[in-house]
């Protein structure tokens, strides 16, 4: 069973500057995730079943995958 602190389903778990494992659009259908830390949050509902999506500080935008950790 997942950890529902780490998955990124719930918005209450991600805040700006954790880190975080995303997929972005164009990667949805191979899976694969970028990792960076999170500048603002783009979900508005406490909840998402594909994950809350944020925008990273390096631009990108997707949705949380897992939740690593604060920023080092």
């Amino acid at each position: 069973m997942v950890d529902s602190t780490k998955d990124g389903r719930q918005r209450s778990a991600v805040y700006p500057g954790s880190l975080v494992d995303i997929i972005t659009k164009e990667d949805q259908r191979s899976g694969r995730r970028v990792r960076g830390v999170v500048q603002e949050i783009l979900t508005n509902s406490s909840t998402h079943p594909h994950g809350i999506k944020v925008g990273l500080k390096d631009g990108r935008v997707g949705r949380v995958a897992e939740i690593c950790g604060d920023d080092p």
